[in-house]
Parts: C-alpha cells; structure tokens; sequence
C-alpha cells in the first residue's frame, strides 16, 4: 500500500468540517477518505461540492445506470483504483452490472459483447475523451442518436468531472477505502 501524500482528516473534526463532510454524503454514511482529504480546504471542498454532490448526481438528465457506466470507465481508465473502488462498491449492484459488465467497463473494450449499442456508445465516448479529450463524429452521431443535448452535456461534463477527481485521488495518493473492491478483483 502506497503513503497517502496528504493523509484524510480523522475525527473529532472541527465544527465547519463537520459540517462540510456531512454535506458531502448520503444522510448516515461516514465520510469516505477522499472527501476528508478535500477537507483540508475547506474553500475548495465547498466549491467542488456543488457540481459533484451525491444530492446534485440524482439531478442529472443521466440514468444512474449511464452515470456509472461512464465514472467506473473514466476512473478505470485513469488508473483511480480509489474513485472507482468506491463506485463499484456502492453503485455496481444498484445498477444491475454483471461480474462480465465489471470486467469489461475495468479492463476491457467498448466493443465486448456484454454491452448493448446504447451503452457501448457511453464507454466509447469516455475511451475517446480519455485518450484524446474530444468524441469522434461517429461517436457524436450514436450518442445523438439514443441521449438528449442536456445528456450529452451531462456526459460530458461527468467525464471530465471524474478525472479530475481521479487526478486528485491518484495525486494525493488517497488510501483505498477497507472493503472496496479493486481492480484485480475483476480480471
């Protein structure tokens, strides 16, 4: 295991950071590590709050399906074993994926046959982001076809969301959650 670089706030917290991290969470779930990490700026943490909120997410024109079809690949794909453990943790039974689903969205390819085209597209659009910071027209033309605009923006914006998250988890070398899955865990 790698030495956070800068370790998660523990408790007793201060009032504001109490407080900050609450907001943070679902109503009765401890707050995770990289959020006690963010703590440590607090002007920061409130700002990143808004946006990527766990109370906001539900807001999204997105299925809760489609948002961790793109978060569990985007953070894959950066190499975020943290945001995605996390993710995988909380989210993978809710959204029904298959142990080939988990695979796939890990290790593998758009292009495996467990996808359906509609989300294919998504894991595709979040490989081209990744790799190249834009979607082919191709990929523009299959999402325009099964999403919305206000989809599509979502998409977009929650790709690039989450790999800024993965660069601050990766970068402060968030510890991994006890009991979150791993990537090795989906080979």
């Amino acid at each position: 295991m790698t030495t956070p670089r800068i370790a998660p706030l523990v408790p007793p917290y201060t009032t504001d950071v109490g407080a900050q991290l609450e907001q943070m969470m679902p109503p009765g779930v401890p707050p995770i590590a990289l959020f006690r990490t963010f703590a440590h700026n607090l002007p920061m943490a409130r700002a990143m709050g808004g946006w990527g909120s766990y109370e906001l997410s539900k807001d999204l024109s997105l299925t809760m399906r489609q948002r961790e079809l793109v978060i569990d690949r985007v953070t894959a794909r950066c190499g975020c074993e943290y945001e995605w453990g996390v993710h995988v943790a909380f989210f993978a039974d809710r959204v029904g994926l298959t142990p080939a689903q988990l695979r796939s969205i890990t290790h593998g390819s758009p292009d495996d046959s467990c996808w359906e085209p509609d989300e294919a597209v998504l894991i595709r659009a979040a490989d081209e982001l990744h790799d190249g910071a834009c979607v082919t027209d191709a990929t523009w033309a299959d999402l325009s076809d099964t999403l919305a605009v206000e989809q599509v923006l979502d998409l977009l914006l929650l790709a690039g969301w989450y790999h800024a998250i993965s660069f601050a988890a990766n970068g402060a070398r968030v510890p991994l959650e006890d009991g979150a899955p791993r990537f090795d865990d989906h080979r």
